[in-house]
Formats: C-alpha cells, sequence, structure tokens
C-alpha cells in the first residue's frame, strides 16, 4: 500500500512539490499500471480503511496504481490552488465541502454532472450536494458528513463520581470543573478551535456574517455572538489546550491519547484515531451531544463533510472517477460509516449507523447543525481566519468587544472583495 504524508506547503513550495508526485507525470505512462495520485486529508479516515480501499480497488482495477497522499489540513488551500493552477495535478482531491465553491470559481475543477444520476444523486445529503453544486453543476461528489460531539473519558467520569452526563451549557461547566485535578484536565480545547466557537455563536442567536440586503457584513462584534465567546472562554479555561493555536497543532487526538484528559470536542471519528494511537483506550471512550442552553435539546453545531473533485488538469479523468465512483458507492460508504462512525453520503444508508454511540450523538446533535456564511468569498475568510485571532485575542486578555468589531471588519472586507 502507498500512503504518503504530505505537509502543508506554501503556494510556491506546493507548485514545485506537484512536479514529482502527481499522477501527470510521463514516467508514470507506458506498459505498467497507470499511477493515480490521490490527495486525502490527515485523520478523514484511519490507515486500515485506505490500505483495505487500496487493495480492494487495485484487485477490481487491474491496471490501476493507487498512490494516496495524505495532506495537512493546515496550508491545503494554498496547495490546491497551486496544483488547480498548474498543468500537471493529482486526480482525485478531497476538500472540505464548503472549500468546492472557491476551488470551482477557478475553472481548475472537472464539471461532474453527468455522473450524477449514475452515483445516485438524487439521494444525497442536501448539506452536502448543495456545496459541491454551482449555477447548477455538480463539481464536487459528497463524499462523507461529519459534526461535533463531545468525546469522553469513562473512566475519568467515574472516577470523578460523574453519573450523569451534562445536558446544559451550566451542567457541561458543573461537571468540567470537577473532573479537573491534578493529573486529569476536564476538558482539552486549543484556543482556535472555531468550528466549536461558530456553534457556540449560533447557540445564542449569532452569526458569523449575514447577508439580508447589500453586502456581506461580520457580526461577531454582535451581543449574541459576543455570549458565545465568553462561554468559549470559560470553558477553554477549565483545559490546558493552547490559547494561540486549533486542533491540528498539536493534533488534539494525540494529546486525548495520553490518557489525562476527560474531554474533547470532535467528530466521533476521532475517536478511532485516539485508539489507533493508544489501544489502551478502546472501549473507555464515550459520546455526547454539545450541551446547548436548554435540557432536552443539543447545542448548535457545525455540520461540514467533505467532497471529491477532479482537477481539471488531471492527466487520468477517467480512472479519477472510478476512484469517486468507488469512495462514494455503497459497499465503501457502509464501511467508512461503520469505521469512522461518519454519516453516509445518501439518506438511504442511514441505517448503517443507527447502533453506533458516536454516531447517535452526532445525530442527535445533527438537527440543530448549522454552515458557514453561503459565500464564495467564504473559504478566502478560511485561509485568513481573522476569527482564530479574533479568539486568541480574547483569550490572552484583550479587550473582547475591541477584539470582536475588528474580526467582524475584516470578515466584511474579504466577503466583498
Amino acid at each position: 500500500m502507498k500512503i504518503r504524508i504530505i505537509a502543508g506547503l506554501s503556494a510556491l513550495a506546493a507548485a514545485a512539490a506537484l512536479t514529482s508526485c502527481s499522477s501527470g507525470s510521463s514516467s508514470d505512462e507506458g506498459d505498467g499500471p497507470r499511477r493515480i495520485t490521490v490527495w486525502i486529508m490527515k485523520d478523514s479516515v484511519t490507515d486500515d480503511f485506505l490500505a483495505r480501499f487500496t487493495k480492494d480497488f487495485e484487485k477490481d482495477h487491474p491496471g490501476l496504481d493507487l498512490d494516496i497522499q495524505i495532506q495537512e489540513w493546515n496550508g491545503i488551500g494554498e496547495k490546491v490552488t497551486a496544483a488547480l493552477a498548474g498543468n500537471d495535478a493529482p486526480d482525485v482531491i478531497e476538500v472540505g465541502n464548503t472549500q468546492v465553491a472557491q476551488y470551482a470559481a477557478s475553472g481548475g475543477v472537472k464539471d461532474l454532472s453527468d455522473k450524477v444520476a449514475e452515483l445516485k444523486g438524487s439521494d444525497w445529503l442536501p448539506g452536502l450536494a448543495e456545496p459541491g453544486r454551482i449555477d447548477g453543476k455538480q463539481f464536487g461528489i459528497p463524499w462523507y458528513a461529519a459534526n461535533r460531539v463531545v468525546i469522553y473519558h469513562k473512566d475519568h467520569f467515574a472516577k470523578a463520581g460523574v453519573k450523569e452526563l451534562p445536558k446544559t451549557r451550566d451542567e457541561w461547566i458543573e461537571v468540567t470543573e470537577k473532573l479537573n485535578s491534578d493529573t486529569v484536565q476536564g476538558i482539552y480545547l486549543p484556543g482556535q478551535n472555531w468550528y466549536t466557537l461558530a456553534g457556540f455563536v449560533w447557540e445564542d442567536g449569532g452569526d458569523l456574517a449575514v447577508h439580508t440586503q447589500g453586502p456581506w457584513k461580520g457580526s461577531l462584534h454582535t451581543p449574541e455572538a459576543l455570549r458565545g465567546m465568553k462561554f468559549y472562554k470559560e470553558l477553554q479555561a477549565l483545559g490546558k489546550g493552547p490559547r494561540d493555536s486549533d486542533e491540528a497543532e498539536p493534533p488534539q487526538a494525540e494529546v486525548f491519547a495520553k490518557g489525562d484528559v476527560a474531554q474533547m470536542i470532535a467528530v466521533p471519528g476521532g475517536a478511532k484515531i485516539i485508539e489507533q494511537a493508544n489501544p489502551g483506550l478502546a472501549g473507555k471512550l464515550g459520546f455526547f451531544p454539545v450541551p446547548g442552553n436548554t435540557a432536552g435539546k443539543p447545542g448548535a453545531t457545525f455540520t461540514g463533510g467533505s467532497d471529491l473533485i477532479v482537477p481539471e488538469a488531471s492527466a487520468h479523468q477517467d480512472a479519477a472517477y472510478q476512484v469517486i465512483a468507488a469512495l462514494a458507492g455503497d459497499t465503501w460508504q457502509r464501511d467508512m460509516a461503520r469505521t469512522m462512525s461518519y454519516v453516509p453520503n445518501r439518506t438511504s444508508l442511514a441505517s448503517v449507523i443507527q447502533d453506533n454511540e458516536g454516531t447517535a450523538a452526532m445525530a442527535a446533535a445533527a438537527a440543530h447543525g448549522r454552515a458557514t456564511p453561503n459565500s464564495p468569498q467564504w473559504a478566502a475568510v478560511e485561509a485568513a481566519n481573522p476569527i482564530k485571532e479574533y479568539m486568541t485575542a480574547v483569550l490572552t486578555g484583550q479587550d473582547m468587544a475591541k477584539a470582536a468589531r475588528k474580526a467582524s471588519e475584516d470578515i466584511t472586507k474579504t466577503l466583498n472583495s
């Protein structure tokens, strides 16, 4: 099996790197199998899943040789943009569902509208299908959906005497304070986990940006959004998470795997990554929806996922589609749902995950799921990410209202550029 970890690169370095790792090199042509390069994001799926898929796919497609390259999320926007703008690109790329519009606008993504019926597109989850459809054309093929839940260490909860999982924010704070000790962090929450902040903001009636009539406007400075940030600050202070980095630096699953963390906020599949790093935690992890303000109703949460795209510069577009068709098809959608606790890309496959504890918690929260502002420019906001700067400013003691207004101004400028 060929799986490589590729670190995030600057646009310039990415362009140079593509020459050596893409599927379009002339050295891949000839009498041997065609090498199909696939970019998969780090921690999207386990190594075991990729090994099973690679073995099965190459068995069913003897003329194709998969080269799966694992990409870091940090810096991926620049790297994908460089790949799409070049003449030499990977054949399949996993992208966040909210990023498809930006990439499609570059003109470097293949229109796959003629494949929608074959892929049973009428059954796709709207939250995945719609972001991949721009001006009536389907550029992104839905792969999986997921939203964040709380992953918790059952032993730490038991030792702290916590018998009931928290149902409200107030209960969550009380439980987390009880879990804290000299040897245990009540929660690991990095200071720049802005997707989590978005859920808190939505729960309090705020938003990241609004668009009614006229231009988009950043709205992190509103009273409702400020309440969400205030709660984030209170919760984050109950752990030892860094204030100036996100869940990828260091990888929070690796932090949790050390065994001294009671809770973290992640998609349920994060538990598989934790167990892969520390098999001793198998069977000791539980899940519950991110609590909201009202008992019996989970808090609002960001619902995201990934799509698969084919660059126009791919040298093997037909073979690239075969990879996508397999990953988006019944067999591997079922396997991935069971392996990673993801929601499959089609509504008819929902029964696959009904008995999974993590997915049940995710499904409960999904009813209150939200998406980032529906603007083609939102990817540019994420790339610059003034929200992260705002969060660090607040967590390091700067004036919250002033920092929020600056972040709102930065978001407004980017969305209307």
